[in-house]
């Protein structure tokens, strides 16, 4: 029986009043009931437009139709043969941009949420692992061949779920005391706990892939000596995350973090327990946080979580050319953030013992389209005006880190410092390929997922001799 309701089935949440003083998950996940509800609504078309629109191509009507039967290992049997790790994507892919922008229910009303059923058949997953009562995928017999997977971030880590499914020895690496790359330290508790992530790379590890962190290769290691001592591929997915900054008078002022080491001190390293963990970050009143992506939300609300008692968002562009997804959107408004649209940071001012105390900015008109596909914009001479604030948080993008290409001879880089790879994944050294932010410069999980799983596919048919 299909539900025709045209509107989707609404997903519980924490109110803003309530959330913004803690860091749980803001959304609560739907009941068997609701995700019934919600699956009966799909149309089960014959184009199924919406595996085209996944970046990793998960069979999504027949797992939306599982969970209509409520046979929910099912539905999660089917993710996971794309998926490695569902309850992730399901809380932070931007569906409303792939799958479900291109869900014919959408024409006539709200398409299918697609991320929230995945979550659901993702959680239930989770829950159930416990005791065993949950079995792992097949994989095939060991082929004798070993992979090593530089950073486990989204990219790395569906690289090695792929490869290890296809009889791979897969060994990831990651120069962090903890993995999960981006997942880990750069996305907030409140949107993704940290529980769950551990959980998805536990299921890796169960399966047969083995961590090494505190390996930063191009230091503890390089490439060459990977490939030279024991491994018969290389994957490179160490993602983007060396942090862009404007260059304007005062960024050097103490209390101006980049949102890299902001998100990281906090999400990584616990500095919102201090002193449970020695890890100190300034406690401000009033923050100016740069930027209108998802990193820039995630930087706000996480100040707003830490005691601030005001939060500016700064952005030099309209509402409408924001790249963050509007779901963070809404909650950043929600929550009380005030929005500084179409104005944009001159400079830094501090006090007499170097801290920042000041942020002189300049409101902004939008011009004609620029490279980027958004209007360019434009400062309106004379409209000059100031806040006072104790902390910016500069969020306006991140570039890769060298310290790879820079110890490993032959790699070629483009613009920014990306590795260029080709339709393959395969770099300009044999035997080595690279995948997510670290080719395209940062981008989305589930695009950097669907890099890796391409590079696994590719190393495979490598060492096959079959490219």
């Amino acid at each position: 029986m299909k539900n025709l309701n045209k509107k989707q089935v609404t997903m519980q949440e924490q109110s803003a009043e309530e959330r913004k003083h803690n860091f749980n998950e803001v959304p609560l996940g739907y009941s068997k009931e609701e995700a019934i509800l919600e699956a009966s609504r799909c149309l089960q078309c014959s184009t199924h437009p919406c595996i085209d629109g996944c970046p990793v191509h998960i069979n999504i009507p027949d797992f939306i139709k599982a969970i209509k039967e409520d046979n929910v290992q099912l539905a999660i049997d089917i993710i996971h043969k794309s998926d490695s790790l569902p309850a992730v994507t399901g809380r932070v892919c931007p569906q409303e941009d792939q799958c479900q922008a291109v869900c014919i229910m959408g024409k006539v009303g709200d398409p299918i949420a697609i991320g929230r059923l995945e979550r659901y058949a993702a959680d239930w997953d989770l829950q159930n692992r416990e005791g065993g009562k949950i079995k792992l995928p097949t994989k095939e017999k060991s082929n004798g061949k070993n992979i090593a997977i530089v950073g486990s971030g989204p990219s790395g880590l569906a690289c090695a779920g792929d490869l290890i499914k296809n009889g791979y020895n897969v060994t990831v690496f990651e120069g962090f005391h903890k993995t999960g790359g981006v997942l880990a330290y750069g996305i907030p508790e409140f949107r993704l706990p940290k529980s769950i992530v551990q959980e998805e790379i536990n299921m890796l590890n169960k399966f047969g892939v083995k961590f090494a962190t505190d390996a930063l290769i191009g230091k503890t290691l390089t490439i060459q000596e990977l490939m030279r001592d024991e491994f018969d591929a290389v994957f490179i997915g160490a993602g983007a995350g060396l942090p862009r900054f404007m260059h304007i008078p005062g960024e050097n002022l103490a209390g101006v973090y980049s949102a890299n080491e902001f998100l990281t001190r906090v999400n990584l390293m616990k500095a919102y327990k201090f002193p449970q963990y020695d890890t100190p970050i300034k406690i401000a009143k009033k923050v100016a946080v740069i930027g209108g992506g998802n990193v820039a939300m995630d930087s706000a609300r996480t100040a707003l979580r830490l005691g601030a008692e005001h939060v500016f968002l700064i952005y030099r562009r309209s509402r409408k050319e924001m790249p963050a997804r509007n779901e963070e959107i809404l909650h950043a408004e929600e929550e009380g953030i005030d929005f500084n649209l179409l104005t944009n940071p001159v400079r830094y001012v501090g006090d007499e013992k170097g801290f920042v105390k000041t942020i002189e900015c300049i409101k902004m008109r939008l011009g004609e389209k620029d490279a980027s596909g958004r209007r360019r914009p434009i400062p309106i001479d004379g409209s000059e005006f100031t806040l006072d604030i104790d902390q910016v948080i500069v969020a306006i993008g991140t570039t890769p880190n060298p310290i790879i290409p820079r110890t490993t001879a032959g790699l070629k880089t483009g613009h920014h410092g990306v590795i260029l790879a080709d339709e393959n994944g395969a770099t300009s050294v044999k035997g080595v390929f690279a995948g997510g932010d670290i080719v395209t410069g940062a981008a989305t999980v589930i695009t950097a997922m669907g890099a890796g799983r391409k590079a696994a596919d590719s190393i495979d048919k490598y060492l096959k001799g079959k490219i």
